[in-house]
């Protein structure tokens, strides 16, 4: 099968193209990039205009498969990645049965290769049933195809027990991500404190509620001398933390979310449930710490958090609805709006933080567009500018805040393995 990528802008940090070439596919290999490959035999895209990298990776999403298709299954959130422009995807644990074991791993990995649209790599719970309290079976998760530890959505609130979950983590180089959240601190608010939660009488959960477990992860990886990865940074103090623990050498990594560099808190008026997401949307000033971070490299990937839910548990009291929205599909235009366009990061540096950082996070050979490689390729129309509408999502679900906004940057073309799966923006 051989696929011919004509007059794309292409851009691979790792091999140093930047520049307009065409690109050859054969039998799912990157095969040639050069000017003016011979067409013959071919099927032809036409990227004119257009910037070809390699195929974006989401590090954390929810998947929702096994337990709560009602919500997404592998099927339709592999769909709704591609039309997002993911060639890869990397699905937390907090599904039914939680995915603490090797059946629910090779469960998931087996459905996604019959179903995916995509390909998925499944992230393994630090501790069984996310319960915070044993140990789950790290080397077995491993060896039956996890990629990273997490477990998100609930914190492990032990210090003691995140600190032998680094130290069996290392053991089988394998990553821990952390969802820092004090829930002590946190006292069951809903959305951040301050003025909005004021104003709406809603209880408000406080920057430090993230900040301190921050801290104590950034501490225990100095003490330890491993790695360690903060999810959904959404803070500026958190930004700072992790900043000056860096430039003191400490091995961490972060990511943050399309949402904490575009939304304040104020998009929670109205008491606006598709707005209610974990850790909450914070305040101007928090925006512009994550953007800042973003900019200077504190910040070394965006992920989406990709959090699908049923419109019924949405359509509730704010303070009843359940946290999160989905991502997959305005991932590129927020990034590209936000970031890109208003000159904040180049298009180099995006690839660097929505492919090559979370390759290398997850330990995937991935990431780049490297003859020889395996062709996961997303073609970007920068340029092209679309009215956000859910109703258009190729997800299950709906709740998302962006509906009906006005931006920049389409997903034109999704090859995955050589294989086109999403074309001329539809998703085949």
């Amino acid at each position: 099968m051989k696929l011919l990528i004509k007059n794309g802008h292409i851009i691979d940090p790792k091999t140093g193209i930047d520049g307009i070439y065409d690109l050859l596919s054969i039998d799912g290999k990157i095969a040639e990039i050069s000017k003016d490959i011979d067409m013959t035999g071919c099927d032809v895209i036409d990227a004119t205009n257009k910037y070809v990298i390699p195929g974006l990776i989401d590090a954390h999403c929810h998947l929702r498969d096994p337990g709560f298709e009602y919500k997404e299954d592998i099927e339709s959130g592999t769909r709704s990645a591609a039309a997002g422009g993911f060639t890869s995807v990397a699905c937390m644990p907090n599904t039914n049965p939680v995915c603490d074991n090797e059946a629910v791993i090779k469960y998931i990995i087996n459905k996604s290769k019959q179903e995916g649209y995509v390909n998925v790599f499944p992230i393994g719970a630090i501790t069984k049933g996310l319960k915070g309290e044993e140990l789950a079976e790290i080397g077995e998760l491993k060896f039956a195809g996890a990629v990273a530890l997490s477990d998100d959505g609930k914190p492990v609130k032990s210090s003691s027990l995140m600190k032998k979950a680094l130290q069996y983590s290392s053991m089988f180089d394998i990553t821990i991500i952390s969802h820092c959240e004090d829930v002590d601190l946190a006292e069951e608010g809903v959305m951040n404190e301050g003025y909005m939660s004021t104003i709406l009488g809603l209880k408000g959960i406080p920057a430090a509620a993230e900040e301190t477990m921050v801290a104590r992860e950034l501490i225990l990886s100095e003490y330890t001398g491993i790695p360690v990865h903060i999810a959904h940074v959404s803070t500026a103090l958190s930004v700072e933390l992790i900043r000056n623990a860096k430039k003191r050498g400490v091995k961490v990594t972060c990511e943050t979310c399309p949402h904490y560099f575009s939304l304040t808190e104020e998009a929670c008026a109205g008491y606006n449930t598709n707005a209610k997401v974990n850790p909450p949307l914070r305040t101007a000033g928090d925006v512009r710490a994550i953007i800042d971070g973003i900019a200077d490299g504190t910040i070394d990937i965006i992920a989406t958090d990709h959090a699908p839910h049923h419109e019924d548990e949405k359509n509730v009291e704010f303070s009843l609805a359940a946290n999160g929205m989905v991502g997959f599909e305005t991932a590129v235009p927020l990034a590209i709006t936000n970031l890109v366009k208003t000159g904040i990061i180049t298009m180099k540096r995006l690839v660097e933080m929505m492919s090559i950082n979370p390759a290398r996070l997850l330990g995937l050979n991935k990431g780049t567009l490297e003859v020889g490689e395996t062709a996961d390729i997303t073609i970007l129309d920068i340029h092209d500018k679309k009215v956000i509408d859910v109703s258009n999502f190729q997800s299950k679900s709906r709740n998302s805040p962006f509906d009906k906004m006005e931006l920049y940057g389409a997903v034109y073309g999704t090859i995955v393995g050589g294989r086109i799966v999403v074309q001329e923006g539809v998703v085949l």
